[in-house]
């Protein structure tokens, strides 16, 4: 077993990103993060005309972009209902649509840059741990394709096995409109369509600190000094003190992830006879899917630290993984691994400025479709072919406890772990 990602272990281009050696001494807009949201954003200024550079501290894609279970599913990590309660019906459908429109951005990017990412849209289930997590399933379809005219369909536990060979779960939820793919593939392919508009990918490039110069600001970073008119933060779960004001606006929760050997086709079939990608109802939630390779890839949050042992995550996901699929108590674990996402209190996604510097973070699992949106839409609203955005009309929700450190995590565990057993 591999502590490394598996993803980026299984894929290795023929040839090297076409990355500077150099940094430039000026550009319009220096863009820090390299995953979905920092290469979107370029693409879109690139477009517009800007000159425009992306600097990683590691290498380009490296963080949570190269690392995600590969899902894009439709909603954000708010739920809708208490979106709907706090901004009002029109944002709760702008919202909605948002997350739905970002899937189809997804695709529309991948056939557009044509890059091979294993893009599959097969669709995902959400699967009921308890009754009473079923027993609502219903009223939310409902609600979802009268207010949001969105459709998904009830899968009673006795029809369970149509959509997933298990007896575990009370009963689900499908939705036809999501997708999946191979992560690392896709940022990849992103980095390569943004240097073919002429973007500047800085890898091994850290940025050490901000000045504000005149209009515009100087990075000095580790590789020297770059002017730029903007700066974006696109670093949302690996976000720093680089910028003292976001630290308090964005922090890290662990996930964590394994994968099996490759599955015989047969056993591919029984466990996932449509090729869906599930995730369950728990708070302290399980998501997984057959990568395309045909392995399972089982994933989830854990004790929401960052730093746990991979092997001992390993040893929880697998026991996870064996409850629901016994099949795979002799199947091998190759690859265990980690990542950050990035969580906001009010758990919703922002774009927004500070000291005139851009930002856009906080998508809480979703990243793979909502940071393609977000990345988009800041590089659209930059460039002024939008005026606007839900996204940067919100409040942006801080907690007087948190500037630094994420001390609390620990107790939310437990409170979430508490509000799983009472549900």
């Amino acid at each position: 077993m591999k502590p490394e990602v598996f993803w980026t272990d299984q894929f290795s281009p023929s040839n090297p990103l076409p990355v500077s050696v150099d940094l430039p001494a000026e550009v319009d807009v220096a863009i820090v993060g390299s995953g979905y949201t920092g290469l979107t954003a370029a693409r879109v200024l690139a477009k517009a005309g800007s000159s425009v550079a992306v600097l990683d501290q590691y290498k380009i894609g490296w963080g949570a972009s190269s690392r995600n279970g590969g899902m894009a599913t439709p909603g954000l990590k708010q739920d809708i209902f208490k979106v709907h309660k706090k901004y009002g019906m029109d944002y709760a459908r702008e919202f909605w649509k948002s997350s739905v429109d970002a899937i189809d951005l997804l695709e529309q990017i991948i056939i557009e840059e044509n890059i091979d990412c294993n893009w599959s849209r097969k669709g995902h289930v959400a699967l009921a741990c308890k009754q009473s997590h079923y027993d609502d399933f219903p009223e939310y379809a409902a609600w979802i394709k009268r207010e949001m005219g969105h459709e998904k369909t009830i899968v009673p536990k006795e029809e369970i096995k149509s959509e997933i060979g298990t007896d575990a779960y009370f009963g689900g939820l499908s939705d036809k409109s999501s997708g999946g793919l191979q992560p690392a593939k896709y940022v990849d392919g992103l980095a390569r369509a943004v240097a073919g508009l002429g973007v500047i990918l800085c890898e091994d490039t850290r940025a050490e600190k901000i000045n504000r110069e005149g209009s515009g600001y100087e990075l000095m970073t580790s590789k020297g000094d770059l002017k730029a008119r903007d700066v974006v933060i696109a670093t949302n779960g690996y976000t720093d003190m680089l910028v003292p004001g976001l630290k308090p606006k964005v922090f890290p929760v662990g996930s964590y992830i394994i994968v099996t050997e490759p599955l015989p086709q047969d056993l591919q079939d029984k466990l996932s006879p449509k090729q869906r990608m599930f995730y369950d109802s728990k708070r302290f939630i399980n998501y997984f899917r057959l990568t395309p390779d045909g392995r399972m890839l089982w994933g989830g949050r854990n004790d929401l630290s960052t730093d746990l042992d991979l092997n001992e995550s390993a040893k929880i996901l697998s026991n996870q993984a064996c409850k629901v699929f016994p099949e795979l108590n002799d199947v091998e674990i190759t690859h265990t691994w980690t990542g950050k996402l990035g969580i906001t209190f009010d758990l919703m996604p922002h774009i927004g400025e500070i000291n005139g510097i851009h930002y856009a973070f906080g998508y809480g699992g979703h990243g793979l479709s909502i940071a393609t949106y977000l990345g988009t839409e800041l590089g659209l609203l930059m460039s002024g072919q939008k005026d606007r955005s839900p996204y940067k009309e919100i409040s942006h929700q801080t907690m007087f406890f948190y500037r630094k450190e994420p001390w609390f995590l620990p107790f939310a565990a437990y409170y979430y772990r508490f509000l799983d057993w009472i549900s």
